[in-house]
């Protein structure tokens, strides 16, 4: 076995609730992931990664967990999911599994016990803080949710914390114990034959001890990535809540544990940091965990060549070590279809040109890379009314944020089934919405050019070149300034050299300033207008060469 595979692996996230609904009650479930594994089949993936089915009182969907080593109800039970993982293995498909280990439910018997007083077996399990001299909350932090991340409990006549929802009370990771007993769980699973964990929040893990105050943000301060002034969590500078040395040094006890599995990987996912990519380089390496994302690519800014560029050159280094997971889309950002350009690709074509560059772009960056379930359908953001939000985030925000429903609408299978043949039942728990019907499965199915036939030959071709199998380099070419060129596997025999064009504009280029190439015949890699040796590059076009030998 590979012990490496995840370093050039594709994993497609399967967000459970809206994925397949095998029981017609409205909500997707295990049972209905796994009579979708030959579909799965077909798209030449490498892994899954399955966000929570634990047990969960639901306030936010899954991410509040009561029970960590359980299938919730709604989802089936443990014997549907051990169905899923060996069917999964019989395809050669390995499977990650979230795991939310900063926090737990409110209703988590840890939780229940640690708030009945201060001095029971688990009273230090969770971050417990006196009031302030003015009675008031212990610091200025905020929750990404909306609000103060303390919470008052009248019992212990303290406040908890919680980084996201009042229901998410957060774990003390200083507390040996607590350590243990989520070490404890990672060991169940692993135990059971899975594949690997991708980590919620990982940054989030160990708090500043002191309590100090978060910085206040000026207006000339720097903004995350993926940050908005619009965000109330924003307001401060995030540098004592979120984002400590010792969560990257706690970091190495979680390698420790799957380090006992050979073959096993994971994934960070580093949020709503300072630095996310200075973040994931802290939690990725040989004594750390395996690969890490973040929100280099999930920017509501224009996706041009210029920022790319910028982006590559700020994470060589986790690039060296294969640490980066190349995510543009997860249950938490607006689809990729509809994030970038606003209403400039008011033409059919030019979207459809703009779904296959990202395609392109996430596939053949070194390193592995993050699907999210339809964006091979090329869905875009779904558009709900008010009535129909179900997201505490987005609801606790509207109308200034749209909050997270609009990429988890149901997957639409069938155009011609209700509910586009996700689920029998009467209603969903959100609706699937009319925009998605002519882009299902069943109408992409047969089409060759449809964007799914065209995930599917690229992935099946990026099998074969080991330029990008074999390969984590990548050599960043002096174009004309609205293409993004590199080089991948020039250290193999056959590198690959990319011009993608990232602008709404035919763009020219001159070939005699980059190494020597000749187009590849694959019947997706368009070939431009030549004219000598300039190209004419259309609009969100992709150009794909082999480089001739000696020429790189």
């Amino acid at each position: 076995m590979d012990q490496n595979w995840w370093q050039h692996a594709v994993i497609y996230q399967i967000y459970p609730r809206s994925f397949y609904d095998s029981n017609g009650d409205g909500i997707g479930d295990l049972q209905g992931i796994t009579s979708k594994l030959d579909y799965l089949d077909t798209l030449n993936l490498d892994a899954l990664w399955i966000s929570p089915f634990y047990s969960s009182p639901m306030a936010d969907f899954g991410y509040d967990v009561t029970d960590f080593c359980s299938v919730d109800p709604r989802f089936g039970n443990l014997d549907d999911f051990k169905q899923l993982l060996a069917e999964a293995h019989d395809r050669g498909l390995k499977v990650l599994l979230d795991q939310v280990w900063c926090h737990t439910s409110d209703q988590h018997p840890w939780f229940i016990e640690s708030r009945s007083s201060r001095d029971n077996p688990r009273a230090d399990w969770f971050v417990w803080a006196d009031a302030n001299e003015q009675g008031e909350c212990p610091n200025n932090w905020l929750a990404t949710f909306g609000g103060s991340a303390w919470e008052w409990c009248g019992v212990r006549k303290q406040f908890y914390l919680h980084h996201f929802l009042p229901q998410q009370p957060a774990l003390n990771w200083y507390n040996p114990e607590v350590q243990q007993a989520m070490l404890d769980v990672g060991r169940f699973w692993l135990d059971m034959g899975v594949d690997g964990f991708r980590f919620d929040v990982i940054n989030f893990l160990m708090h500043d001890r002191q309590l100090r105050d978060n910085p206040e943000r000026k207006e000339s301060d720097h903004l995350p990535v993926g940050g908005s002034r619009k965000i109330p969590f924003f307001r401060y500078i995030n540098r004592y809540n979120i984002s400590q040395t010792k969560t990257f040094e706690m970091i190495r006890n979680i390698r420790k544990l799957l380090n006992q599995y050979p073959g096993v990987t994971s994934l960070a996912e580093i949020s709503s940091a300072e630095d996310a990519l200075s973040d994931s380089t802290q939690a990725v390496g040989p004594q750390h965990l395996h690969m890490a994302y973040n929100s280099s690519l999930m920017t509501e800014r224009s996706l041009t060549a210029g920022h790319l560029r910028e982006v590559l050159e700020e994470a060589a280094s986790l690039l060296q070590q294969g640490g980066l997971c190349w995510t543009a889309g997860t249950h938490d950002f607006p689809r990729l279809a509809s994030r970038w350009h606003g209403d400039l690709l008011t033409d059919r074509f030019d979207q459809e040109a703009f779904n296959y560059l990202l395609a392109v772009l996430l596939l053949t960056l070194p390193g592995s890379c993050c699907i999210y379930q339809g964006d091979e359908l090329g869905l875009p953001e779904a558009q709900l009314a008010y009535e129909h939000l179900q997201d505490p985030y987005g609801k606790n925000n509207y109308p200034e944020l749209a909050g997270r429903d609009g990429c988890r609408t149901p997957i639409p299978w069938d155009s011609d089934l209700v509910n586009h043949g996700f689920s029998s039942g009467a209603n969903t728990w959100l609706p699937a919405v009319i925009e998605h019907r002519d882009m299902a499965v069943s109408v992409q199915w047969d089409k060759p050019m449809s964007l799914l036939n065209k995930y599917r030959r690229l992935l099946a071709w990026r099998r074969m070149q080991p330029g990008l199998r074999e390969s984590l380099d990548i050599q960043i070419l002096e174009t004309e300034p609205r293409l993004l060129g590199y080089i991948r596997g020039q250290d193999t025999h056959d590198p690959l050299l990319f011009l993608l064009n990232f602008s709404s504009e035919i763009v020219h280029q001159d070939l005699s300033k980059l190494p020597r190439n000749s187009l590849l015949g694959h019947s997706d890699f368009s070939k431009p207008r030549q004219f000598d040796d300039i190209i004419e590059m259309q609009p969100y076009g992709v150009y794909i060469a082999a480089c001739t030998p000696g020429s790189v």
